[in-house]
């Protein structure tokens, strides 16, 4: 999945989530139509929840201290 980040001056805006890359460039398309060369635009990936779930098995203080 990929989200479009859009930001014009301090104002930030987050658009999707999109199947793929092309689809969310199709709305830059759109965007900067709309408002010309003044905003900043930037395609990311998002990580897949199972491995975010994967990453928190990090052991806390209580784990440690039963050791």
């Amino acid at each position: 999945m990929y989200v479009l980040t859009i930001r014009e001056g301090l104002q930030t805006r987050h658009v999707g989530p999109y199947e793929s890359p092309q689809q969310a460039a199709q709305d830059v398309d759109r965007v900067v139509a709309v408002h010309g060369d003044r905003v900043h635009w930037q395609i990311h990936e998002l990580d897949p929840p199972g491995e975010l779930l994967a990453g928190a098995e990090t052991p806390t203080r209580e784990r440690v201290a039963a050791a």
